[in-house]
């Protein structure tokens, strides 16, 4: 399954807040810096998925805010 990510790097808060089935907004407090954003994402939709992080793949918008993960 497909879904698609708002990313809010920086925030104060940290939080997944779901808009629909396939649509989420996710804040993390890792900057957009090497990466760091992207591995704090996928921390905390596994968190709130109740999955591996091992099962979240990032195929699609790696650099840009708005981020395309697959999930099986």
């Amino acid at each position: 399954m497909k879904i698609y990510v708002l990313v809010k790097p920086n925030s104060r808060k940290e939080s997944v807040e779901k808009i629909d089935e396939k649509n989420f907004i996710v804040r993390a407090n890792a900057p957009a810096k090497e990466g760091k954003a992207n591995k704090r994402v996928i921390e905390l939709l596994s968190e709130y998925m109740g999955i591996s992080k091992g099962n979240i793949a990032l195929i699609g918008g790696a650099t840009s805010r708005e981020k395309i993960f697959d999930i099986p």
